[in-house]
């Protein structure tokens, strides 16, 4: 899994988005973005990206997005914790091959 790192620097004007990550996953990419509202509160959008080829040959993009919000990190990133020590305990096959790809 690649992901790159791209954050704001002071004095570039890019909108309400502070900071982004992309992870490449094999056919998808994520995108995980760090974004202000006009008050300055902070919230996460996290986009899947999947490469579709049409019938024609031509490629298409589906994307799947959710925000998550300042007052929901604490228990979301709490909850995707627990899931991923599930799998580990009862499928820790899925991470050994994660592993050895890096």
């Amino acid at each position: 899994m690649n992901s790159d790192y791209h954050s704001r620097h002071e004095g570039e004007d890019f909108g309400e988005q502070i900071c982004s990550k992309v992870v490449k996953a094999g056919k998808r990419t994520y995108f995980i973005d760090v974004k202000a509202t006009r008050a300055d509160d902070y919230y996460l959008t996290i986009t899947e990206s999947r490469k579709k080829i049409n019938p024609d040959g031509s490629a298409s993009f589906s994307r799947h997005q959710i925000y998550l919000y300042k007052e929901d990190f604490s228990k979301v990133m709490e909850g995707i914790s627990e899931m991923v020590d599930f799998v580990k305990e009862h499928k820790p096959e899925y991470f050994d091959n994660e592993n050895n790809k890096e």
